[in-house]
C-alpha cells in the first residue's frame, strides 16, 4: 500500500460530503437535494460561488488567475417522472435518462412531492399470471406502474402530482473495505471529485496560479445540458471532466469489444478525438508523479459525457476526460471502489497545481 491509498479495512468511513451526495435524490432537472449538499460543502471554500438558470453550481478559486481551468462533474441521476394516475390509484410514469427496462419492476421508489417523500413500489403482473410468451417479454414502460398504497385516483392525487419525479430507494452502503454500492454513483462521485478538489486546493498555503472553476453540472443524463451552458459561462482554456466509466472486469463482458478496465485499477484516462492530446499527457505525468495507478481507454467518437459539450464551447476548449471504474452502470446497484475516487481527487489537484501562470502551452 502506498501513502496515496485508503486503508482497506472494514471500519473505513467514507467522506461525509460524498455520502451526503449519494443519499441526495437528484434526477435530471430535479437536482435540488444534490445542489444543497454541494452548496454546503463547497461554497465556504470558494472565492466566488454562483448558481445559474439550469441549476449548475459554479465555484471559483483564485478569480484573477490565468489560464482558466474548469473541472466538471454532473450531479444529476436517472429518475422516473409521474405521467398518469388510473381510477384505482395506480401511478404510471416515464423515464428520465437511459433505463434498462429489465430492472425497473419490483423496486422500491421514493417520489419527491410538494408534501415530502412518498414511498412506492414498481409493479407488474406476476410470473404466475403470465403465459409462456409473456414470460419472455420485456415489459414496456406503460406496462409498469408504481403502487403507493392508494385506493383511488383521488387519494393518489392528494399525495402525488403529475410531473413529480421519483428515484429508486436503493441507498449507499459499503460491501467490503472501500468497495461500495449505490443507485447513483453515476455521477455523484464526479460532482464530489470536482468539489473536493477545489476544497483541498483552497487549503493549500499557496493558491494555484490558474483560475480554477469547479462545476457540479445539471441535466447530463438528458443531453449534457448543464455542461453546455456552464462551459459558455466559465469560458475556460482547459477543462477536465470526470464521469464514471465501465469496469469490464466482470463476467459476460467481452474485452475485445469494450476494452480492459477494472475496479480498483485507478482512474481511467481517456484518449481519442474528443480529448486534447497534451491534456492527456499531463494527466498521465501527474499520475506518475503521485505514483497513482491509472488506466487508459480509447473512444473514437465524442464521448457520452459532459466533455463532448465543453470541448466545442465558444472557440473550443482543450479538454480531458477521466472516468471512475464502475460496474453495473444505470442499474439500482452500481458498484465503485472509493479508493479510485480518492485517487482522482489527488490527480485533479496535482494537475491544477502543475499549471503555471499564463501557461498556454497545454494546447
Amino acid at each position: 500500500m502506498t501513502v496515496h491509498s485508503i486503508p482497506q479495512m472494514a471500519h473505513y468511513i467514507p467522506p461525509a460530503f460524498l455520502t451526503e451526495l449519494l443519499h441526495a435524490r437528484s434526477p435530471s432537472g430535479y437536482e435540488s437535494e444534490a445542489q444543497a449538499v454541494f452548496d454546503r460543502h463547497v461554497k465556504p471554500a470558494a472565492d466566488t460561488y454562483m448558481a445559474d438558470a439550469l441549476g449548475n453550481r459554479i465555484a471559483t478559486l483564485n478569480p484573477a488567475g490565468d489560464p482558466t481551468l474548469m473541472l466538471a462533474g454532473h450531479m444529476d441521476e436517472l429518475g422516473l417522472i409521474i405521467t398518469y394516475v388510473n381510477k384505482d390509484g395506480f401511478v404510471y410514469f416515464d423515464t428520465i435518462g437511459g433505463h434498462d427496462r429489465t430492472v425497473i419492476s419490483g423496486r422500491r421508489v421514493v417520489i419527491q412531492t410538494a408534501g415530502g417523500p412518498v414511498k412506492g413500489v414498481t409493479g407488474k403482473r406476476a410470473i404466475h399470471l403470465m403465459d409462456e410468451a409473456d414470460r419472455k417479454k420485456v415489459p414496456e414502460i406503460h406496462e409498469i406502474w408504481i403502487d403507493i398504497g392508494a385506493r383511488s385516483k383521488k387519494e393518489a392525487l392528494a399525495r402525488v402530482s403529475i410531473g413529480d419525479a421519483a428515484t429508486y430507494d436503493h441507498e449507499f452502503e459499503l460491501i467490503h473495505g472501500t468497495i461500495g454500492t449505490a443507485r447513483a454513483f453515476d455521477n455523484k462521485v464526479g460532482a464530489y471529485i470536482v468539489g473536493e478538489t477545489l476544497v483541498r486546493l483552497s487549503r493549500d498555503a499557496r493558491k494555484p496560479a490558474a483560475r480554477v472553476v469547479s462545476v457540479a453540472t445539471s441535466q447530463e443524463e438528458i443531453g449534457v445540458r448543464g455542461a453546455t451552458i456552464s462551459g459558455y459561462t466559465v469560458d475556460p482554456q482547459v477543462a477536465l471532466v470526470v464521469d464514471v466509466g465501465h469496469a469490464t472486469d466482470h463476467p459476460d463482458c467481452d474485452n475485445r469489444k469494450y476494452g480492459e478496465t477494472r475496479l480498483g485499477g485507478g482512474p481511467i484516462i481517456c484518449r481519442g478525438p474528443n480529448i486534447n492530446h497534451k491534456v492527456f499527457e499531463r494527466l498521465v505525468k501527474a499520475a506518475a508523479k503521485l505514483k497513482i495507478p491509472y488506466q487508459v481507454e480509447s473512444d473514437p467518437r465524442p464521448t457520452g459525457t459532459d466533455a463532448r459539450a465543453i470541448q466545442v464551447g465558444r472557440g473550443g476548449v482543450a479538454t480531458g476526460l477521466v472516468s471512475i471504474p464502475l460496474r453495473y452502470m444505470h442499474t439500482p446497484s452500481e458498484v465503485v471502489d472509493l479508493e479510485d475516487v480518492e485517487r482522482c481527487v489527488k490527480l485533479f489537484a496535482e494537475f491544477a497545481r502543475g499549471i503555471a501562470k499564463g501557461d498556454y502551452r497545454i494546447w
